[in-house]
């Protein structure tokens, strides 16, 4: 199984994206949301980036605040995992399913953002392949 890293550079405002096999992930595994990791064993020498989040192989969304690397269904009312307009009421909160805050092998989409550049830009590594991202 292959997991895909969608790579933020808050420099240039572009996310480059890269499949990555399940050796490689194991950079990642037990890793938590907020953590910073080096990827200069990806090939990207010099760069480090911090876990913003990711979903699972089922699209379930990660969550800061939830412990652990199992799904769990919580009682949310904003932020990843449930959309503002699904609610009626103000102060509304719904129960959904969502997954911990650790990254593991169920993990199908890691989110990252860029924290420290390395000489080499982004753009040169992934050949201009970055998509703007909407502001």
């Amino acid at each position: 199984m292959t997991m895909k890293l969608v790579i933020s550079d808050p420099k240039t405002g572009k996310a480059y994206q890269k499949e990555i096999s399940d050796q490689d992930a194991q950079l990642f595994f037990g890793k938590k949301i907020g953590d910073v990791v080096d990827l200069s064993p990806l090939g990207l020498s010099g760069y480090k980036a911090e876990i913003r989040g990711g979903t699972d192989k089922d699209g379930f969304p990660m969550r800061k605040d939830v412990h652990g690397t199992g799904r769990k269904s919580v009682l949310i009312g904003s932020g990843p995992g449930i959309r503002k307009r699904s609610l009626k009421y103000k102060g509304e909160r719904r129960r959904k399913t969502v997954r911990g805050n650790v990254v593991a092998e169920d993990i199908a989409q890691l989110n990252l953002k860029i924290v420290e550049h390395g000489e080499k830009p982004l753009e040169e590594i992934f050949g201009g392949e970055g998509e703007a991202q909407a502001s």
